[in-house]
């Protein structure tokens, strides 16, 4: 498996933890009686972004990374959300994009050029767009929804954010 094929995969599981963050903070929610979709509105600070603009952003690192790398075009989101329903529907939506992205469509990804529409003038290789730019971006757009989530009340640890382990037994 290449790197690149690992990567999207990878994302593609953050993706599924970060739904079931979701399911978290609705069980949150109803228990502590307020409504959940309050939650796709809350931030870390006044500047920052929201849930709901956080869950847009890591989405669409991972759409894009997807389809820079391997050369299909993203499926389109105009970040409309605002219930956490409709966060879950975006989320999966990306997902079943990135399941259609096999390794054999990455392959030579590493120099492909990506060239993003908001840098007029210049482009990336893949593996600087990748490692440089995408995976950061991705994480910190993630950790941030989890953060949210956290500050808020919402009972999410480091295996939540981890999520399943291939363990070995023997």
């Amino acid at each position: 498996m290449t790197t690149h094929h690992e990567t999207i995969r990878q994302y593609d599981k953050m993706l599924d933890n970060l739904g079931k963050w979701l399911d978290k903070a609705e069980d949150y929610a109803k228990a502590k009686k307020f409504d959940a979709d309050l939650l796709a509105g809350a931030r870390l600070a006044p500047d920052a972004f929201s849930l709901a603009q956080q869950v847009q952003a890591a989405c669409d690192q991972a759409k894009f990374a997807a389809a820079y790398l391997s050369g299909k075009k993203a499926p389109p989101h105009p970040d409309t959300e605002k219930t956490l329903a409709e966060l879950r529907t975006r989320i999966q939506s990306c997902k079943t994009f990135l399941a259609t992205v096999e390794e054999k469509d990455l392959a030579g990804s590493e120099d492909r050029k990506v060239a993003p529409p908001w840098l007029p003038k210049g482009w990336f290789r893949g593996d600087d767009y990748l490692n440089g730019l995408s995976i950061p971006n991705f994480y910190f757009h993630v950790t941030m929804a989890y953060a949210i989530l956290r500050h808020n009340g919402v009972e999410v640890g480091k295996m939540d954010f981890i999520g399943g382990l291939n363990i070995q037994e023997g």
